[in-house]
């Protein structure tokens, strides 16, 4: 598989070492805020949904063997991680023509695209226009899409299996649009595997006991069990496993700043570690 970059939109970074069934996605980490977001938030809130640096946790993927696909735009211009059907149609001026499947999310402003940013504020001044809504779902998240489909095809086509690693970051605290309300401290990973139906038991206890090994708190689907991408793209019966990794931001950066912070190179190192244990896992279980 090529290396691919699309301009603004997306990376896609083939293995540089004999290639593994393995494929990892950071969805979340783009920081390249288009010309027409047209926004009212502040740059530096709106910046608080990037996972900012995650890409870069994981760049070691391709010297293991895997593929690693990251976005370049922010979700809160276009979510990757949500599905197209999931409008909000009162953030649309005129009418949209197409199924609308509104998520729990979508009803907090937190949907395909963003209408509140925390603690719930408006992120727009005005409606989107239809043509407008159309372009960055046909110019953004459907690329996105089909190409961590063909990663995945690909690599399933060539290996009878698929193991996915979808790649995000978490608030260290929850904040005022969290499920669970404000104040909440988080674990340092979450593994979410939605309650077990998106890849093998095997899969989520290997990189829980990985990480654990090396003195992180981790929970499984607590305080999240992951999301479209990894819903949309798994089938567990037929050899498609995907299992969504959250990293609790306080490890690795200042979250006001936006720097790294001096957990950076151990975080990153111990990724490299999950990353080749993963590896292993992946070639131990060809078919």
């Amino acid at each position: 598989m090529n290396d691919n970059l699309v301009p603004r939109v997306l990376e896609l970074r083939g293995p540089s070492e004999p290639a593994v069934p393995l494929v990892f996605d950071s969805p979340h980490s783009g920081i390249d805020y288009p010309a027409d977001f047209d926004h009212i938030a502040p740059l530096k809130d709106l910046r608080q949904a990037e996972d900012t640096f995650v890409d870069e946790l994981y760049e070691a993927a391709p010297a293991h063997g895997a593929t690693l696909l990251r976005a370049l735009f922010p979700r809160s211009y276009v979510d990757p991680n949500r599905s197209a059907e999931d409008l909000d149609l009162d953030l649309i001026e005129g009418m949209w023509h197409g199924p609308v499947v509104p998520s729990e999310k979508c009803a907090l402003g937190l949907g395909l695209l963003w209408g509140r940013y925390p603690p719930g504020l408006p992120l727009y001044g005005r409606k989107l226009s239809v043509a407008e809504v159309r372009r960055r779902i046909d110019g953004y998240h459907k690329p996105y899409h089909d190409t961590l489909r063909r990663a995945l095809d690909e690599t399933h086509a060539r290996f009878g299996v698929v193991w996915h690693i979808d790649c995000h970051s978490m608030p260290a605290m929850s904040n005022q649009m969290a499920r669970e309300g404000p104040g909440i401290a988080r674990p340092d990973f979450t593994l979410g595997d939605r309650d077990g139906t998106t890849c093998a038991p095997e899969l989520t206890e290997a990189v829980r006991a990985a990480l654990s090994a090396r003195g992180y708190h981790v929970t499984v689907n607590d305080p999240y069990k992951g999301a479209e991408l990894v819903r949309a793209w798994s089938a567990p019966a037929a050899g498609r496993h995907s299992l969504q990794i959250e990293i609790n931001r306080r490890l690795y950066m200042d979250e006001e700043t936006f720097e790294r912070n001096e957990g950076f190179d151990r975080l990153k190192a111990d990724l490299g570690h999950l990353t080749a244990n993963l590896a292993a896992f992946a070639k131990a279980r060809l078919i």
